[in-house]
């Protein structure tokens, strides 16, 4: 019998995840991750955790299997939060889900699992895992979307890599939401009908703004409206030597400067803000609605543009530095000036783009046949050949 640890949540997937590898024979563990207790940087007065760890209990009894509880919170405030921290104080908008997976889940935890003797770890994502045999008897391990497209949940795991993906299982990748709390039902699990969670990776309900504000000073500045009929908008494309010159021009953002459009309202801090984000402005009196088309944390300033529609929100190629380049599937990854036909998303739940990657000497480009909306600094690119993740990179 192969020992597998499963992070039990406390949520529906987790606990029909446990109970399917039960099924089949394993020898499981449940593990609830505590991630966090830190009072200098208060959350929510509800406290999430406790009602979930009590109903990761409750769910392993139902079981049959061991539970304990691991506190990882001192972990997750060096790897994850200070990172965000860090990043917004950067201007950039870093994604906690993908690095929780990356930092907490498939190398804290399943380091914690291997220490107990365990071959697996499992989680409740909806994604598969696919493996080919190699010549040699080697293995390359493959990252596949889940079968519930609405669901799919390959994305936030585009950081990890082919020794973490050995030692992970995925029960549930091959079946819907419905059907996944239909199991639960069937079998008398108490999370059958929970809600799923939201905000940030394991920490509950959180408002970011409220949230930053606790390490990040306000600092009141202006909020800037530029037209959408802007002179730098309608600029002829200059005529270029290289293909490589072309992608360095076009992967640029525009420079905006507080003389471009007007004054039309106050902020506390241009950092508590990101690209793309409409809530949170009390702006009025616009046609439609403003959308921060830039934010500047060295001079304060965001810059608006209305509607979404704005040609400020959009272009067709970003950059990816090598240092934040990642390649899942390492045999596949992209020597000096090749390049590659992929599908892409710049965010969890959008529709795969069509794109193709160049691979330069400082990093790798992805350029876009469509323009995309909100292409923002410090989120995560992930691509796809059909239904297989096969890298990831920051956007630079």
């Amino acid at each position: 019998m192969k020992k597998v640890v499963v992070g039990l949540s406390g949520g529906v997937d987790s606990s029909v995840a446990a109970y399917l590898l039960k099924e089949q024979g394993y020898e499981v563990i449940g593990l609830f991750m505590k991630n966090w207790h830190d009072d200098s940087v208060t959350i929510s007065e509800e406290c999430p955790w406790l009602e979930d760890s009590n109903d990761a209990l409750i769910v392993a009894e139902k079981l049959g299997i061991p539970f304990q509880t691991i506190d990882l919170s001192a972990e997750y405030k060096e790897r994850i939060v200070d990172y965000m921290f860090d990043e917004y104080e950067k201007g950039r908008t870093p994604n906690p889900d993908v690095l929780c997976n990356r930092e907490i889940k498939f190398d804290v935890f399943l380091k914690i699992a291997l220490q107990l003797g365990a071959d697996y770890v499992a989680t409740g994502h909806y994604c598969r895992k696919g493996t080919l045999q190699n010549t040699g008897g080697s293995k390359t391990y493959r990252l596949l979307a889940g079968e519930d497209g609405n669901k799919d949940q390959s994305y936030f795991l585009c950081q990890l890599s082919q020794e973490q993906l050995s030692r992970t299982l995925f029960p549930i990748g091959e079946l819907t939401k419905p059907e996944v709390r239909q199991i639960a039902a069937d079998n008398g699990l108490i999370t059958a009908g929970k809600k799923d969670s939201q905000g940030l990776c394991f920490i509950g309900k959180v408002r970011l703004p409220d949230f930053l504000q606790q390490k990040l000073k306000p600092k009141k500045g202006v909020i800037v409206e530029v037209p959408s009929d802007d002179s730098q908008y309608n600029r002829l494309q200059p005529k270029f030597a290289t293909l490589r010159e072309e992608l360095a021009y076009r992967s640029k953002k525009p420079k905006y400067h507080i003389e471009d459009g007007k004054v039309v309202g106050e902020h506390q801090g241009a950092h508590y803000f990101t690209k793309g984000q409409r809530k949170g402005l009390d702006v009025g009196g616009t046609k439609e609605p403003l959308f921060v088309i830039e934010t500047d944390v060295v001079e304060n300033v965001i810059y608006t543009g209305q509607g979404k529609s704005h040609p400020g929100l959009y272009r067709n190629t970003l950059f990816v530095s090598n240092d934040e380049l990642h390649w899942l599937r390492p045999d596949l990854a992209l020597q000096l000036d090749e390049k590659m036909e992929v599908m892409a998303r710049i965010r969890y739940r959008q529709p795969l783009q069509k794109a193709t990657l160049y691979k330069v000497d400082g990093g790798l480009y992805v350029d876009f046949e469509e323009k995309q909306s909100a292409i923002t600094e410090g989120q995560f690119v992930a691509w796809y050949i059909t239904d297989e993740l096969i890298g990831s990179g920051v956007i630079s």
